[in-house]
């Protein structure tokens, strides 16, 4: 399992009023959350983003309120793994849950420029900035945290095991 893709990066204490604003929980639906994803402080995020891109931010990603909508919105925007020095542990969990892949790597969080090209090996934990040369070590994803992300998240893992 691996992700590569062009950065789009931020600053700390990213909340999750600003990664979706509240105006837009009304919906349930990955799409209409994707298209207002980052909107607040990044108008064009949804324009520039594509399929597998990765988002790097700072400390206390994900921050604030508990619901799930954050990480729906990112996933459903395309990114396909958050990098950030560290996570808010509720962000960080409702992300598993949901199956959005999220490490954690102060150094390549601090070293990583937006709009670099940047590959991820999750089963290694090595991020590459195919940029800069640059490379940082994250710690892996357990097996069983590995195969929740991708079969989809928690509830996804759990009906595939019911099969």
């Amino acid at each position: 399992m691996n992700a590569q893709g062009k950065v789009h990066k931020y600053g700390d204490h990213i909340d999750t009023d600003v990664i979706i604003p509240a105006r837009h929980l009304a919906t349930q639906d990955p799409k209409e959350l994707a298209a207002h994803c980052m909107e607040d402080i990044d108008k064009d995020f949804i324009k520039n983003v594509h399929e597998g891109d990765i988002m790097v931010a700072g400390v206390n990603f994900g921050c604030g309120s508990s619901r799930e909508h954050a990480p729906i919105a990112i996933k459903a925007a395309g990114i396909s793994c958050v990098i950030a020095a560290n996570f808010a542990r509720i962000f960080y969990r409702n992300a598993i849950n949901i199956g959005l892949a999220i490490l954690e790597c102060p150094e390549a969080s601090a070293g990583i420029s937006a709009g670099d090209e940047v590959k991820v090996d999750f089963d290694t934990g090595v991020i590459t900035d195919l940029t800069s040369g640059k490379t940082w070590q994250a710690e892996p994803f357990p097996p069983f945290i590995k195969d929740m992300i991708t079969k989809g998240g928690l509830m996804a893992s759990l009906r595939a095991k019911e099969a």
